[in-house]
C-alpha cells in the first residue's frame, strides 16, 4: 500500500521596493522560504538573474535537496548493509542550459567523500551508491540524470 506525505512552506516575496515589477530593473529578486517551527531561509535569484549572492537561489536548493537525499539514502543503505561510514562530504555540481529564455539542468554530479571503518567495507560502500540513488525521492523526481563519481577511504589511512 503506497504511503503519502504532505510537505508544506511558505515563499514571501519580500522584494517590492516601492513600484512593484513596474520592470525587470524595478524590483529585488528577495524572498524568504519559511516552514514552520524552523530557521527561515533568505532566498533570492541567482546573480546571474538579477539577485542577491548572500542569499541562497533556487538552483543551489535544488543541488542541496538532491545532495541531501542522496546522503539519506546512502547512509541507510550503508546501515542495513553493515557498512560503517565515519565520515561523509559531498561537492556536487550542478549544470544548467539556459537558452530562448528557458532553463533547465541537464546533471548533477555528486563528488561524495566518504571514510568507513574497515578496510574490508570500502568495495561495499562505493557500490551502495546504485542503491542509494535508487531509493532517493528526490532523484526520482528530477527529469536529468544525477550520477555520483564518489571517493571512498578507510578510517585511520591515508
Amino acid at each position: 500500500m503506497a504511503r503519502q506525505y504532505a510537505y508544506t512552506a511558505e515563499i514571501t516575496w519580500t522584494g517590492n521596493l516601492g513600484a512593484g515589477t513596474s520592470d525587470y530593473r524595478s524590483y529585488s529578486r528577495d524572498h524568504d522560504v519559511a516552514v514552520e517551527g524552523l530557521p527561515t531561509i533568505l532566498g533570492s535569484a541567482d546573480p546571474a538573474f538579477r539577485g542577491d549572492p548572500a542569499r541562497w537561489n533556487p538552483e543551489q536548493l535544488l543541488l542541496a535537496a538532491l545532495a541531501q537525499c542522496h546522503l539519506m539514502s546512502y547512509l541507510h543503505q550503508c546501515a542495513v548493509n553493515g557498512v560503517v561510514v565515519t565520515s561523509y562530504v559531498d561537492r556536487p555540481v550542478g549544470t544548467m542550459t539556459v537558452a530562448a529564455g528557458s532553463g533547465h539542468f541537464t546533471s548533477v554530479v555528486l563528488h561524495p567523500r566518504i571514510e568507513v571503518a574497515e578496510a574490508g567495507m570500502a568495495e561495499k560502500a562505493f557500490a551502495l551508491h546504485t542503491e542509494a540513488n535508487r531509493g532517493c525521492f528526490i532523484a526520482n523526481s528530477v527529469n536529468f540524470p544525477v550520477l555520483h563519481e564518489p571517493e571512498v577511504t578507510v578510517a585511520g589511512r591515508e
